[in-house]
């Protein structure tokens, strides 16, 4: 599911922010690199005719880099170290990478014969890990980039070892769910950027108790499966409703659901970066991102499973 991190934090709230000591002028500019506070503030009289000692304490040099700093350009977004689309594109492809690393490890263990019991592990681990690591952190207080790092280790874990099993099963499967994953994503950026879509409102408070309902059930359906006590492949997914599974009903809705989400990520992305928030939190919406295109890349490879069926 998608980042509770983004709703939370005001640093990703249109007008919002994350402000730090030290990062604005007491006038309320924003400050330069070397900044100071009460550097270079204009100092009081003592007295009539005398002069405080400030003023006889500024060097020829002093003054010369005071003007060098004056006739400098303008300090960027990465001058000041703030968070700009760029950080954000970097750190999603690095969780990426990753995912895609450890996940190429987990594949080879699930097909190999000699070695299937050790990918079956490797994808439990990685759904525990992965779920753990994910609630962690989606309600920590600052994002920390060994925790989100360490959730991309596991999800490759579990990606891995669950697209080897279900390209065995269904020959051709994943390259399809990485085609649909990677056009609904491009889909939903044009609209986003060129098209003015945006989930506001009551629809997002929908959206966000769906989501939240849907994850619920798959919880609920997991524990299910894990105990034996539903029967079908993928558990109450498996019941037929008028000749047609409840998981492809509940898949193609989900699908709907995550591609609505990744607007949702977008418009948390753009307010962080119109707020100037620092640097750091790239991480936070990297992970945001990440989970969200995990999600729905699973979506997509369950739903082309009943097709091929």
């Amino acid at each position: 599911m998608s980042n509770p991190y983004f709703s939370r934090s005001s640093a990703f709230q249109p007008g919002g922010g994350v402000r730090e000591a030290a990062q604005t002028t007491p006038n309320g500019y924003p400050t330069m690199p070397g900044y100071q506070p009460g550097y270079g503030q204009a100092p009081q009289q003592t007295g009539y005719g005398q002069m405080p000692q400030q003023y006889g304490g500024v060097s020829p040099d002093q003054l010369a880099s005071m003007e060098a700093q004056y006739r400098a350009p303008s300090a960027t977004s990465a001058d000041m170290r703030r968070m700009t689309y760029d950080d954000v594109i970097i750190r999603t492809a690095g969780l990426f990478a990753v995912i895609v690393a450890v996940g190429a490890v987990s594949w080879n263990l699930i097909t190999t014969p000699a070695t299937v019991g050790l990918g079956v592990m490797a994808m439990f681990a990685g759904l525990i890990g992965g779920l753990v690591l994910g609630l962690v952190n989606s309600f920590k207080s600052k994002p920390s980039p060994a925790l989100i790092i360490a959730y991309a280790v596991f999800e490759g874990l579990l990606l891995g070892a669950f697209s080897g099993y279900m390209e065995y099963s269904y020959p051709g499967i994943v390259m399809q769910a990485v085609l649909a994953t990677g056009a609904t994503f491009v889909a939903m950026l044009c609209a986003y950027a060129f098209g003015g879509f945006r989930v506001q409102g009551r629809a997002r408070r929908v959206l966000f108790v769906a989501i939240g309902g849907y994850a619920l059930f798959s919880l609920i359906n997991l524990g299910l499966m894990m105990f034996g006590v539903t029967s079908g492949q993928w558990g109450l997914r498996s019941i037929e409703i008028m000749g047609i599974p409840l998981g492809v009903i509940l898949g193609l809705v989900a699908v709907v659901m995550a591609a609505f989400m990744l607007a949702v990520d977008f418009e948390y992305i753009q307010s962080g970066v119109e707020n100037q928030i620092p640097q750091r939190y790239a991480w936070a919406a990297a992970f945001g991102l990440v989970v969200t295109i995990v999600w729905m890349y699973l979506e997509f490879l369950r739903l082309l499973s009943y097709f091929r069926d």
